[in-house]
């Protein structure tokens, strides 16, 4: 039951017009795996169900189909459905896992994520990997494991590859994932994995810019900074060397403690240290305090940047290496506690994906959305599942 008018694809549901220029319009260009003899649900209502029943608060595939089922008499009569009954649940796990192809719904998913309203955020590229640790079997001990490119400014994923451990790691992975992504005026930062100079060169030859930790994977790189940035010991008669470095500090208080971050900046090993495009170093100290018991910690990292003094101020500089946390907070986390990812059985590497890319989308519509707790999002939508469809059909 589909009609063209004036090029913008729509679907009529009785005296309703769906409008297909949101999420939808994507996802009906999802390749279908299957033959279409006996095929009762079209794979962009099987998406859709499974999108809006995660936006409702379902985590697992038999969640997802008994709250469908639920909701059957207005999921039915909102989206047209010809059949009174909605797909159960091994229907989900058997397109999901056999029928859809991964590279497809990441790309189209990503290509409908990125043109997302923006907050006018700096553009930062966090690169960082993790595991579904719900895929991991007695005999695939790896699991899945996927490397994301994550906007933390925008909460959303650009892009994610299949890191095949047995076979490869993330620094192998890391070069094709960012060959696929516009640079250009971006800043790519990621943990001490990514800290290689061959990666370094292809970013700033795609017209972006890196910032990395460095460790002990770069030893004698760590070395130079860490020597850099020690205590000058003035000798008789000679006093201490000009030095250069500019610093930023920011403190704040959540959750019950005190946490300051000062970093400290210089362009001295700028025409030194062997590492290609550099233009400046740094030093990043964080100082935890407890404030019910006084306790402090405190802890110390080195990086280097090729943002130039003139390019990245401290202030900004701080910024952007504290983006990098965002990935875990903003989305591991995220998809491991309130998306319950790693407790949920996979059937299949394939399904494990899928799941993935569909939690990946949800968290971007919900953070497209203005909300900082996801868990009260889902309960707002549970309660309305209007609202839900209306984000993903724009009805």
């Amino acid at each position: 039951m589909e009609s063209s008018t004036k090029g913008t694809k729509t679907e009529q549901t009785g005296s309703r017009i769906i409008n297909l220029r949101h999420l939808l319009s994507y996802l009906t260009q999802v390749k279908d795996g299957r033959k279409r003899r006996g095929v009762r649900y079209s794979l962009e209502i099987i998406l859709v169900l499974f999108v809006l029943a995660k936006l409702c608060g379902q985590n697992k595939i038999y969640g997802i189909a008994d709250w469908a089922q639920q909701q059957s008499e207005y999921l039915i009569g909102a989206l047209g459905l010809k059949y009174k009954r909605l797909p159960h649940h091994s229907t989900y796990r058997r397109v999901l896992s056999d029928e859809v192809e991964g590279d497809d719904l990441e790309r189209l998913m990503g290509e409908y994520l990125v043109q997302l309203p923006r907050h006018g955020q700096d553009m930062v590229i966090a690169i960082d990997g993790k595991t579904v640790r719900g895929t991991i079997t007695a005999e695939d001990p790896f699991g899945l494991h996927l490397l994301a490119a994550y906007l933390p400014g925008e909460g959303i994923v650009l892009m994610q590859m299949v890191v095949e451990k047995d076979k490869e790691n993330e620094i192998v992975v890391a070069p094709k994932l960012l060959e696929c992504l516009d640079l250009r005026k971006k800043v790519v930062i990621g943990d001490a994995m990514h800290t290689q100079r061959q990666l370094s060169i292809q970013i700033v030859a795609a017209e972006g810019h890196f910032v990395w930790i460095v460790k002990d994977n770069q030893a004698n790189t760590r070395k130079a900074i860490e020597l850099l940035f020690a205590p000058e010991q003035p000798r008789p008669g000679f006093g201490c060397p000009p030095m250069d470095f500019r610093s930023a500090k920011t403190t704040e208080k959540q959750a019950g403690r005190l946490e300051e971050r000062t970093i400290t900046v210089s362009s001295l090993l700028n025409d030194y240290l062997n590492w290609p495009h550099l233009g400046q170093v740094f030093k990043l100290e964080r100082r935890f305090t407890c404030l019910a018991t006084g306790v402090v910690e405190s802890e110390v990292q080195y990086g280097l940047t090729s943002l130039t003094a003139q390019e990245a101020d401290p202030k900004r500089l701080l910024k952007i290496v504290r983006s990098e946390w965002g990935i875990e907070n903003g989305l591991h986390y995220r998809r491991d506690v309130t998306f319950d990812e790693d407790q949920t059985r996979m059937t299949s590497k394939t399904m494990g994906r899928i799941m993935a890319i569909i939690n990946n989308l949800v968290i971007g519509l919900i953070n497209s959305l203005g909300y900082h707790n996801h868990a009260h999002a889902r309960r707002v939508f549970n309660a309305c599942p209007s609202k839900a469809l209306s984000l993903i059909c724009g009805l």
